[in-house]
């Protein structure tokens, strides 16, 4: 891991939960490195989620940043956290400070077409640019969540991953196949969450939740279909709005391989929809998917 007294300063462009956990993850491994961050929340007219994102800078032990360039000053390692919807914005707004020779690792779910463009970006100022591809949730594993990264800089990138003690895997191929990777699987895996809303809501709804799951797991034996979908209703309640703007990125990416992106034009319907409810699943029992569902339709808005 790095740990010397020439370590690099790591830049975090973007201090959500991936951020927050990689930080946390780096600090409790002894990673020694000056870490600065900027968010954009930072610089909100709302005082409170300002005064929150300053105060997350101190929890996880990074240095805050006022703004961008301050955050990338110095910083020969950057990871940009941000939403997918943010991510190509991101990119452009940090090219013009970062150092010829510079890391930038975009680990936002978004599409290969995006991840290309803002490569290009960064390329004509001799940065190099790293497609990252997160491929699980960040937590319990921190900074050793799974990522994979493709693209020319990806081997010099993989070297600089592990000294970070993260758990890196290289894809052979250019940018955007390590995304494409992340995207295309997220088709399945977010797909779930919305066919799991769908199916249990109409199932809750008509009184036949329990015999609808009862019999998923006759046919798919070992799935727990009861337990698996109390934790996919969770995950769109707490983070829909994320998993939406991602699923966006997906229908990007399906539609620039020549396919109508209806499963993921569908899935962002869900995921939108728990968000826009605004439940906060913490206080409730999220082993219950019966007690899930009824807070979303009594919350639901009238057809």
């Amino acid at each position: 891991m790095i740990k010397d007294q020439k370590s690099p300063t790591i830049a975090l462009v973007g201090f959500g939960e991936a951020a927050a956990a990689f930080a946390e993850g780096w600090r409790g491994e002894g990673v020694d490195a000056a870490i600065n961050a900027f968010d954009i929340k930072t610089q909100s007219n709302d005082a409170k989620m300002a005064r929150d994102k300053w105060q997350a800078y101190d929890r996880f032990k990074v240095t805050g940043c006022p703004d961008l360039p301050a955050a990338l000053a110095d910083a020969s390692i950057v990871f940009s956290l941000v939403t997918a919807d943010q991510a190509e914005t991101a990119a452009a707004d940090a090219a013009p400070y970062l150092a010829e020779g510079a890391f930038f690792f975009d680990c936002n779910s978004c599409s290969p077409g995006a991840k290309r463009q803002s490569a290009a970006r960064m390329e004509v100022r001799g940065v190099r640019y790293v497609d990252t591809a997160v491929m699980s949730p960040v937590h319990p594993k921190l900074h050793r969540a799974p990522v994979l990264v493709s693209g020319p800089h990806a081997a010099d990138g993989l070297a600089i991953l592990e000294k970070l003690d993260m758990s890196a895997k290289l894809v052979e191929g250019d940018i955007g196949r390590a995304s494409s990777i992340k995207m295309i699987r997220s088709i399945m895996m977010k797909g779930l969450e919305a066919l799991v809303l769908e199916c249990v809501l109409s199932g809750r709804k008509a009184g036949v939740d329990d015999e609808v799951l009862s019999s998923l797991d006759v046919t798919y034996p070992g799935f727990d279909w009861k337990g698996k979908a109390a934790y996919m209703m969770e995950r769109a309640l707490t983070h829909g709005r994320r998993r939406a703007s991602e699923m966006r990125e997906v229908a990007k990416t399906v539609e620039e391989l020549g396919f109508p992106p209806k499963m993921a034009d569908a899935t962002v319907f869900w995921e939108q929809f728990a968000a826009d409810l605004e439940i906060d699943a913490s206080v409730l029992p999220v082993d219950d998917y019966g007690v899930l569902a009824d807070a979303i339709l009594e919350r639901k808005p009238s057809s």
